[in-house]
């Protein structure tokens, strides 16, 4: 793959150098022919302040640092330093992604560096996975079984395995969220699950679970039947508020195909509610696709034609304010057919001010800038054009909960 680094070769050896010695610094003396005593910046340098210099090094770097000398080590796998450099706003967001192949491959692409790394995750034997994170914490669930949790970090290949959800073992639709709270560095994971009730294509059967990394236990905080609406695999947790798509099982009309409910993860309305929180789409849309960029909601969709709803013409970005949708920006129509064959389906995600987009089984990948509403090629990944792949962007490292992550989005 053109630009490809391997991973392996930036991750920190855990066996650290010797530490190298040096001469002690003296004042020179006029009878040794006025030597100059060799002296390190590295010994004078306390270690806060080594500390903070080193948290503005690319990610990458930040990794290679690891392997100068003990000292380095120390400090860039030290808690304090992943916490504090979470928080650096120079930092830009990576985008990670899943080869869809017998075994799970990754790649990260570095927007500041422009280069791609190639990452495995050792606790991951599928690449048929539901991927959520928020802040650090990275959640896998494998579709197959959708028993089989895990909290990882893909670069310092951390892994914990969580307890089996409740509900419906075998329900058709599941949606995955994560969210981590920064202060308590808490998390909790949601799981919406729907299931056809027997028979009857337009009720199902709609639960919520949710799992609380401080009492380590699952629990099921709402269970309803939906009528002529069903929930799918699209969620995402926003202050507290867990959003999730519904999709019509008949009877509306072809703007009328998607829906966006809320639930207050905080004061859990109570049973029968649920359609109360209905938000409307902007627009007819051929997928939609939700994610938090700094505790606001967010969705990329893609917009079908009017006299024919399941052909994508465009795409576009809303921001959730109150119960409206306020238009951020619609992709220009030169990046549009840049995709090529773009599918009414295509996958997006995003976090901090970065938004990106791509086609299913294309290398192209498009960056959206909320701060300089600016639209961007990545440098080119050269896979296989019929590879088809999940997605997911990452920055920087950080603490959450009981393992040392970094932050990964995923849709």
């Amino acid at each position: 793959m053109e630009g490809e680094t391997s991973w392996v070769s930036h991750c920190i050896d855990n066996s650290a150098n010797k530490n190298v010695e040096f001469d002690s610094f003296s004042e020179p003396n006029d009878e040794t022919d006025k030597e100059v005593a060799a002296v390190s910046l590295d010994l004078i340098l306390p270690d806060d302040l080594l500390e903070r210099i080193l948290t503005y090094l690319p990610i990458a770097s930040i990794f290679r640092a690891g392997s100068v000398c003990k000292r380095w080590h120390e400090i860039v796998t030290s808690k304090r330093f992943l916490w504090n450099s979470s928080h650096l706003s120079s930092h830009k967001p990576w985008y990670f992604m899943f080869t869809s192949s017998d075994e799970p491959v990754g790649y990260a692409y570095d927007p500041i560096l422009r280069k791609w790394y190639n990452i495995d995750i050792p606790c991951i034997e599928t690449s048929n996975l539901f991927i959520a994170s928020s802040c650090g914490l990275v959640c896998f669930m494998d579709k197959d079984s959708r028993s089989d949790l895990y909290i990882c970090n893909p670069i310092t290949k951390r892994c914990k395995g969580l307890d089996e959800p409740p509900g419906p073992k075998c329900s058709d639709y599941s949606a995955l969220a994560v969210s981590v709270d920064r202060a308590s560095r808490n998390y909790n994971v949601s799981i919406v699950k729907s299931k056809e009730v027997s028979g009857n294509f337009f009720q199902w059967d709609l639960s919520i679970h949710l799992y609380d990394s401080e009492s380590m236990a699952w629990t099921t905080i709402l269970t309803e039947i939906l009528t002529g609406w069903r929930a799918g695999d699209e969620s995402v947790i926003c202050d507290g508020v867990l959003y999730f798509l519904i999709y019509s099982t008949g009877g509306g009309g072809p703007d009328n195909r998607h829906g966006l409910v809320t639930y207050n993860l905080k004061t859990r309305s109570p049973h029968g509610l649920l359609m109360r929180s209905f938000v409307p789409v902007p627009c007819s849309l051929t997928c939609g696709r939700l994610m938090n960029l700094k505790e606001k909601l967010i969705m990329v969709g893609g917009i079908g034609k009017q006299d024919r709803p399941d052909i994508i013409k465009g795409i576009g970005i809303w921001l959730l304010k109150g119960n409206e949708w306020q238009e951020i920006g619609r992709m220009p129509h030169k990046y549009f057919q840049g995709f090529g064959e773009l599918d009414d389906v295509f996958a997006s995600s995003g976090t901090g001010d970065l938004v990106y987009i791509q086609s299913y089984g294309a290398p192209a990948l498009l960056i959206f800038d909320f701060n300089q509403k600016l639209w961007k090629w990545s440098q080119n990944v050269q896979l296989r054009r019929d590879s088809r792949f999940s997605f997911l962007p990452v920055f920087v490292s950080t603490e959450a909960g009981n393992c040392s992550v970094v932050v990964f989005i995923s849709h």
